[in-house]
């Protein structure tokens, strides 16, 4: 019964996640366009008022015309709408998420004994450090004389967050240490709005309402932690979907690919952001790094062809001399798999914790087996499947799965 609650749990969380996460990010994106593409207003009268730039706008039916002022309206409104809840929502609910998930769960999902040795209470307590000191690190380089030199803050920015991919990748699981990279920017994303980008708005409407005029270095450190948000954004939503990719968070050297992901994903909305400053005649050079590093990633993470899968009918085909002398027999190789594999993969999980197979994968009959062969493979191969070998997968008995699913899995 814990499970199932759990399992529930779960899923209400990542829809509200995924809810809260639209909404944040859909309000950023669409004030960065709303910014980039302000024109300078047509009508006097409106210049005199201090607007500074205007849009004009049609959608679901009906015409808008966005203002935004210089500096602020001669009066404020009785009304005025604040942008933050989204933002808190979307860490409240992620956060809620890692606790019930990677947390609860951290000899599953968190920690990889083959990677680092350690407790729950330790795999735990780095998680939470990571995403506190990320905020400290991340917030002390932007107050740091580094910020008057924008180039000179992005390459601290790329050594920092690109140590942390490295270390993270060499203390937890693949998939724990990329949520935990995407944790840790995203907390840094909402502390932005917290500590920096929502106070500078108060200042801003303080300093109306009094009568003075309000502090630019306030307004700059606002603007700037928000350039920050948007280009931070699509790493983030890579790392939320990537422990439903193996092949990323499995290989090798994922820490080079957790860092190549990230910068990819920055540089592609580099390129957006600067097509709306442009009006869409931007340098497509950022679009073309962001491609370009997505493509060499997918060309080393490629399968090589001596391990790759052949063709069932020609694997039935391969003479014995040619198959692994030490390969087991077919039943041999779905027994083992009913003992690792379908305790979690069968239609009834036996496996404490899995009430259901994990994304619908069953392995629990030799028909099944051969469906799922290749998606095995690249599991087995990465070693993300068993999850954290609850299972105590041996390396010998990998080695013996992948080789018979490598002779299509003869029975």
């Amino acid at each position: 019964m814990l499970a199932y609650l759990i399992d529930w749990l779960s899923l209400l969380g990542r829809w509200m996640h995924l809810i809260f996460g639209i909404a944040w990010i859909g309000a950023s994106f669409y004030f960065v366009w709303l910014d980039n593409h302000l024109l300078p207003p047509i009508d006097p009268a409106l210049d005199e008022k201090g607007v500074g730039g205007e849009l004009w706008s049609v959608h679901g039916g009906g015409f808008y015309n966005a203002q935004k002022y210089r500096i602020a309206p001669a009066r404020l409104p009785e009304h005025l709408h604040w942008f933050y809840w989204e933002a808190y929502s979307t860490w409240l609910s992620g956060f809620f998420l890692l606790c019930l998930i990677y947390y609860g769960g951290a000899e599953a999902y968190l920690i990889d004994p083959a990677v680092a040795q350690l407790s729950p209470l330790e795999a735990i307590a780095i998680g939470v450090l990571t995403l506190v000191a990320g905020w400290i690190v991340y917030d002390r380089l932007c107050e740091s004389a580094l910020a008057r030199f924008p180039g000179a803050l992005l390459g601290a920015l790329a050594v920092f967050l690109s140590a942390a991919a490295y270390g993270l990748c060499h203390v937890f699981s693949g998939r724990g240490a990329f949520i935990h990279f995407g944790a840790m920017l995203g907390t840094i994303m909402v502390a932005n709005v917290f500590f920096v980008i929502i106070p500078a708005q108060r200042e801003l409407v303080r300093a109306k309402n009094e009568g003075r005029d309000p502090d630019p270095l306030d307004a700059a450190r606002g603007k700037q932690r928000s350039v920050h948000n948007t280009y931070f954004t699509l790493p983030v939503l890579f790392t939320m979907i990537s422990n439903h990719y193996a092949l990323t968070t499995g290989a090798t050297y994922n820490w080079l690919v957790l860092i190549a992901m990230t910068f990819s994903g920055a540089a592609i909305r580099v390129y957006f952001v600067l097509r709306h400053k442009s009006g869409g005649r931007a340098s497509p050079i950022p679009l073309a790094t962001g491609l370009v590093s997505l493509a060499v990633v997918a060309l080393l993470l490629r399968p090589v062809e001596s391990a790759g899968l052949p063709d069932p009918g020609k694997a039935e085909a391969q003479s014995r001399e040619s198959r692994p002398a030490a390969l087991p027999s077919g039943q041999q190789m779905v027994a083992l798999v009913a003992v690792r594999c379908a305790v979690c993969h069968a239609a009834r999980p036996t496996q404490p914790g899995f009430v259901a197979a994990p994304n619908g994968v069953l392995l629990d009959t030799p028909e099944r087996i051969a469906v799922q062969r290749e998606k095995m493979r690249v599991q087995l191969a990465t070693h993300a499947m068993p999850i954290g070998n609850l299972t105590h997968l041996t390396e010998e008995e990998r080695a013996a799965l992948i080789a018979w699913i490598d002779a299509g899995t003869p029975r």
